[in-house]
């Protein structure tokens, strides 16, 4: 089961580009937390079922700017080695 905060992070994760000011700053002013706690929350999230049921359109944006991040990793690895 989702915790209240969960929803609070998937809610503002999904409107936070309408906040005037820098992100993280509006983390700290909204939830209360620090962006660290915040993406980490968001990181574990990514992979709950009960998140994609709660808030499926933002789980799947960040499920695709997950894999594009890991793409580009893997290519950057690859053109090192």
């Amino acid at each position: 089961m989702l915790s209240q905060r969960d929803k609070m992070v998937l809610d503002f994760e999904r409107s936070w580009w309408m906040l005037p000011g820098p992100k993280d700053r509006a983390i700290r002013e909204h939830l209360g937390i620090g962006a660290g706690v915040y993406y980490q929350a968001l990181r574990r999230l990514v992979d709950d079922p009960e998140a994609a049921d709660y808030d499926p359109l933002t789980i799947r944006r960040l499920r695709r700017v997950q894999a594009k991040r890991r793409a580009v990793r893997q290519q950057v690895d690859t053109a090192e080695h």
